[in-house]
């Protein structure tokens, strides 16, 4: 299923508390015409800032491709990520090879889905979510040190 001229935007983000530290991701899906139709926060565990990254934009191509949704624009303030999709920068690291790998499977399958950088200061939603999902992970892991 497509959604036609019905356009998805989505804002994705990842980080992390010191690199590799405990990272978190958040991913942001909006629906011309009906709004936002998808919002998570989600902690990873210890992780570097760029495998955040991709596990944010995998984690959205999923829900679009779950949704049916292939259409739209995915903004990422990862100018690394963006530049690796594009090719203008080539993945030299070996543990982002299969995140990278993964991702570009998943673009293929919704072709209609593109991934453009954005500055962080437009990408303040999908911020907040990994930052929230990093303070529910820390939350938990204090939790049950107790």
């Amino acid at each position: 299923m497509t959604t036609g001229g019905t356009q998805v935007s989505a804002w994705v983000d990842g980080g992390a508390r010191g690199n590799p530290g405990h990272a978190g991701f958040g991913v942001l899906i909006t629906l011309d015409g009906v709004g936002e139709i998808y919002r998570r926060a989600s902690y990873l565990g210890e992780t570097t800032n760029n495998q955040a990254e991709y596990r944010a934009l995998i984690h959205c191509l999923q829900a679009l491709e779950e949704m049916g949704l292939s259409n739209g624009v995915i903004y990422s303030d990862s100018e690394l990520l963006v530049k690796h999709l594009s090719g203008e920068y080539r993945v030299k690291n070996q543990q982002l090879k299969p995140l990278y790998d993964d991702a570009v499977e998943r673009l293929k399958r919704l072709d209609g889905i593109s991934v453009k950088h954005v500055r962080r200061e437009m990408n303040v939603e999908a911020d907040r979510l990994a930052n929230a999902g990093i303070d529910w992970g820390l939350a938990e892991i204090e939790e049950t040190a107790g």
